[in-house]
């Protein structure tokens, strides 16, 4: 069977309520991001949209097919940074926008780092990143430019699933980070004090203490220093 990304749309019809891929994945996002992945159903979209479930069936087969539309609508925010003047530019730009989709779409972060998303949207962006990395100095193969960008998406996904979580854990207990750091304040205080934890005390007392933004930035500046330098041998 062809993918969906193959398949034509159904022609337009006369009818009360028309359809259409993209009018179909704009309410299953705007539920998702309500509700989260979990409750979608096509059931429940073809409710939202005033017709009959079967209706959808016509331009997707399945809710995996109406996932990869809402992923690559998605994406499609992501690819409107476009390619910036040098290689590092181009890669902050990505990562800084799929953090962003991420945070305004929480679901997003759920559905990173299984299979490769591949609509076309997905693909133009796997493209400019990758094309981006090619251009790193330490960048000289097929394997380094494998490994490069194996790093970068292995960091991105991290951080913004962290970070959705974090906000996830705040909603749902009525508690911030900051609130239940104080509360295990004296607790920790009093572990640190023993001596048997140093360097975790550095970290705790020494350490800066950035927000959640500051923090993507300076890691991600990190990981593009480290795909800069010089392999070791």
């Amino acid at each position: 069977m062809l993918s969906i990304w193959e398949r034509p749309e159904p022609q337009p019809r006369a009818v009360p309520v028309p359809l259409s891929r993209e009018k179909i994945a704009a309410t299953a996002i705007r539920l998702a991001d309500a509700h989260g992945l979990d409750g979608l159903s096509l059931r429940k979209i073809a409710k939202e949209l005033g017709v009959g479930p079967m209706r959808l069936y016509d331009y997707v087969i399945n809710k995996a097919e109406l996932l990869d539309l809402m992923v690559d609508v998605v994406y499609a925010r992501i690819a409107e940074v476009g390619q910036r003047p040098g290689w590092r530019d181009t890669v902050l730009a990505i990562a800084h926008a799929t953090r962003a989709a991420a945070l305004d779409h929480e679901w997003f972060s759920d559905v990173l780092g299984g299979r490769p998303h591949l609509g076309p949207h997905a693909l133009a962006v796997g493209e400019a990143t990758a094309a981006a990395l090619n251009q790193a100095p330490s960048v000289r193969d097929i394997d380094d430019l494998q490994r490069a960008v194996g790093a970068l998406n292995a960091f991105i996904i991290g951080a913004v699933r962290r970070e959705v979580t974090e906000r996830r854990t705040a909603r749902s207990t009525g508690t911030d980070e900051v609130a239940f750091q104080a509360s295990l304040g004296p607790y920790l205080t009093r572990m640190l004090n023993t001596g048997r934890y140093p360097t975790v005390a550095r970290l705790v007392i020494d350490g800066a203490h950035l927000n959640a933004e500051e923090t993507f930035t300076h890691n991600l500046t990190t990981v593009l220093d480290g795909i800069t330098g010089q392999p070791r041998t």
